[in-house]
């Protein structure tokens, strides 16, 4: 019987299926263990090697793992029982399967060894980004990365030994001679052509080209990340910058942050975005772009960091404009959620020439001073009103016939007479 990929949804008719895991417990006493019988079966439809949700159920149940590939035999060292692991598959398949984009399960998995990091690349969606590396799993990924990516790293060590091998047989003289008048005996030119002109045909193009595309999409995920830091910033900033003068910077914000986080420049994205997206018209531009910034500042202090050192270098292109509304345009970025109260106050507390001169950075935070005043206030006001309630509650609301008017009295709470209890005289009762 198969069920859904994603569990989640019920919809019949969703193509993504999978069989339902079979387990069968052997053994007795400490030898038990559980036998995942068609373990192969659920890693062919989840597009996924078989020792990787097997290891991770061993990770979650804190369980030995066994792999035996020549006889299909996966094994969770333990008694468990099929649900509770077709329970604990489905966090398997959100972790390490689904698109994060788009939920559909069609991903590869990408590694790249030197920097130590997992990409997912998404087939139906275009999605490219990295896998969260805190799970145990992760560290059996990168040390057992899947076949498809092995292999393309098989490939490339292949290529260059044919390259070698074809200088080599360059410089060989006669040797090479020979292997040129051989080789038409070897093939049958007939054959070669009919070869030729099946691949040629429209479809078989069009096939070629999402092949190669995807193959090239792979590789640059893997090429990019292993430039300096500088390089992906660039990268991304050209990225940005094609977006706007293409006229779809609006509606592109999450193609943005997906191309940040695939970069691993995500809490650097609001500065190239504040370079790119705002200039002496700011105000207008926050909320026209509001979204995007949101998508990188959302509870990311990082990030806001570098949306206030943006700012700085915004104020020092349009200084005269810009100066002199410091304090309007902090206050335009906190009401939109942008900036967070401590992040402006911990920025406000020291004068830094990271991105502007000393000079201008302390013209800058003078002409923030009355706007970070009044957060201090607001905030000190807020502690107030909060040891204001603390007295409301001993506020009780009178009504007088007399007065004809609500008045307002303080009830002070009654205190126990416990002295005038001791002293009660026991013969006078």
């Amino acid at each position: 019987m198969s069920v859904n990929v994603n569990r989640s949804v019920s919809d019949q008719f969703y193509r993504y299926k999978m069989p339902r895991l079979i387990a069968k417990v052997e053994g007795k006493g400490n030898g038990i263990k559980t036998v995942i019988v068609n373990m192969v079966d659920v890693a062919k439809a989840l597009n996924r090697p078989p020792t990787y949700p097997t290891k991770f159920f061993g990770c979650e149940l804190g369980a030995q793992t066994q792999f035996d590939a020549k006889n299909d035999r996966y094994i969770v060292n333990g008694s468990h029982e099929a649900n509770k692991l077709q329970d604990m598959l489905d966090g398997f398949i959100r972790k390490f399967v689904l698109c994060p984009e788009c939920d559909n399960p069609e991903t590869d998995l990408h590694i790249n060894p030197k920097k130590q990091t997992i990409g997912n690349s998404c087939k139906a969606c275009g999605y490219r980004g990295m896998l969260d590396t805190r799970h145990k799993l992760c560290t059996f990924i990168l040390k057992n990365p899947p076949e498809n990516d092995s292999g393309s790293v098989k490939k490339e060590k292949e290529k260059k030994n044919r390259k070698k091998d074809k200088e080599n047989g360059s410089s060989g003289g006669d040797t090479g001679g020979h292997e040129g008048i051989d080789a038409p005996d070897a093939v049958d030119r007939d054959d070669e052509d009919e070869d030729w002109a099946e691949e040629t045909t429209e479809e078989a193009q069009r096939r070629r080209m999402e092949e190669i595309s995807e193959h090239a999409k792979n590789l640059t995920l893997s090429e990019d990340l292993e430039k300096t830091l500088e390089e992906r910033v660039n990268l991304f900033y050209n990225f940005v910058k094609q977006k706007k003068e293409e006229g779809a910077i609006d509606t592109a914000d999450r193609e943005i942050l997906s191309e940040a986080e695939r970069l691993d420049v995500k809490a650097m994205g609001p500065l190239i975005l504040s370079e790119l997206l705002f200039d002496e018209n700011i105000r207008d531009q926050i909320k026209k772009y509001k979204r995007h910034f949101l998508r990188f500042c959302n509870n990311n202090k990082k990030a806001q960091k570098y949306l206030l050192g943006g700012f700085e270098c915004l104020v020092k292109l349009h200084q005269a404009q810009l100066l002199p509304r410091v304090a309007i345009v902090l206050k335009d970025l906190y009401d939109a959620d942008l900036l967070e109260e401590d992040v402006i106050l911990a920025w406000a507390e020291k004068v830094s020439k990271k991105y502007v001169s000393k000079e201008l950075a302390k013209e800058i935070h003078a002409k923030a001073a009355p706007f970070v005043k009044w957060l201090k206030e607001a905030e000190e006001e807020s502690e107030g009103s909060e040891e204001e309630e603390d007295e409301d509650e001993n506020v009780e609301v009178v009504y007088s016939s007399s007065a004809r008017e609500l008045t307002v009295e303080t009830v002070k709470p009654e205190k126990s007479d416990d002295k005038d209890e001791d002293d009660i005289d026991i013969d006078a009762i």
